[in-house]
């Protein structure tokens, strides 16, 4: 197989994949690396052969992902804890507010929506539903326009997964002041887009997207005015201080992100995101950026010059990973159809097509594309 840096692909980032030379389905999982395979296959094949040593050894990797993962968000272990996935985080954070309105655009993913929802029927904190800019951007003037004095937190994605429309988490913090708290849904940008991740309270993002570091992964980053101000409702038995002593009586919860934790987490899954994260780290999120970027604008040409209806931003700045388009007088399906007969891989939606690129796609994935949509 030829390397993919060979064909266009983030030297010292792109070799480490084997992806197929049309995959564009980032936003919807990212095909992981071989270290990840190779850790993940070591961790599995050691638990097969699990001596004394085994268990703690292997636990290890969880402590190194918290590290890499607090390092990528700018903060550090204290504040950081591993999930399973974005959607837990999401509920520790809706759960956590006792109650007040939080602003919840209503057009953003769903796990932006239902651990709101489910506050709202616990008597907890409700969503009050923010209708967004043009296009469906999440934008400051929006979020000023909707505040009233009941609301204590917005929720936002940092990347819109239709659009690929980045927020502006530092604009958004400074329009909902230093009294509000901002949680953010990362799982679209986390690792492959540079963003103010400071800005936020609370940063939540699943490693199978952009992290490539496939399912069962996760963490979110907490900052103090977070720890202090969301209850620990969720806390289970890792949680708390002391964990390891079983004396029968309730812990309090840890004092910093660990009380987040509602059980062990698998060792093996720690060990992929590990990997990942270090592979992200070795290579950087800028270098990253920049490569999309290319390859994101590369895509947009291609689109447009078939004659498509562009629905992500026109704006580098604005866009992420993401290219959503519909093509005039093709159904997404028919659209969806003809990549597929290139070895594309798209989502379809049913009224668009989205691709999405990483720093491992090459220009003649854009070939690919530019192909295909003349054959329409």
């Amino acid at each position: 197989m030829t390397p993919q840096h060979d064909r266009g692909g983030l030297p010292g980032y792109a070799e480490h994949f084997e992806e197929p030379e049309g995959y564009l389905d980032f936003a919807r999982y990212g095909p992981p690396s071989r270290p990840v395979l190779d850790a993940v296959h070591d961790a599995l094949g050691r638990s097969a052969r699990a001596d004394r040593h085994t268990v703690d050894d292997l636990m290890r990797a969880e402590r190194r992902a918290q590290e890499a993962a607090a390092r990528l968000a700018g903060t550090d272990p204290a504040h950081t804890v591993l999930l399973p996935n974005a959607s837990t985080g999401m509920f520790h954070a809706a759960l956590g507010l006792p109650g007040g309105a939080v602003l919840v655009p209503a057009g953003d993913f769903p796990a932006n929506h239902y651990p709101w929802r489910r506050s709202a029927g616990l008597g907890r904190a409700v969503p009050h539903w923010l209708t967004a800019g043009p296009d469906g951007r999440v934008t400051p003037d929006a979020v000023r326009a909707a505040l009233t004095g009941d609301v204590v937190a917005l929720s936002v994605s940092a990347v819109d997964f239709r659009t690929g429309h980045r927020a502006d988490l530092a604009a958004l913090r400074e329009v909902i002041g230093p009294d509000r708290l901002l949680v953010v849904d990362a799982i679209q940008g986390f690792g492959v887009a540079d963003l103010a991740w400071q800005a936020a309270d609370v940063v939540v993002a699943g490693g199978q997207k952009w992290l490539r570091a496939s399912w069962s992964t996760g963490f979110a980053a907490l900052s103090d005015r977070a720890l202090e101000r969301l209850e620990p409702t969720l806390t289970g038995w890792t949680g708390v201080r002391d964990a390891g002593l079983f004396d029968d009586r309730e812990h309090p919860p840890a004092d910093g992100a660990q009380r987040w934790s509602l059980t062990n987490l698998s060792p093996v899954a720690a060990a992929g995101l590990e990997a990942a994260l270090a592979l992200v780290e070795a290579v950087g999120v800028p270098a990253i950026e920049a490569h999309v970027r290319t390859r994101v604008g590369e895509l947009i040409d291609a689109v447009r010059g078939a004659g498509g209806r562009l629905l992500s931003p026109e704006a580098p700045a604005e866009r992420a990973g993401i290219v959503s388009f519909r093509m005039p007088g093709a159904s997404a399906a028919e659209v969806a159809a003809a990549l597929h007969a290139h070895e594309v891989t798209p989502t379809t939606r049913p009224d668009s097509v989205r691709l999405s690129a990483h720093a491992s796609t090459t220009a003649a994935a854009v070939d690919r594309v530019r192909a295909a949509l003349a054959s329409l």
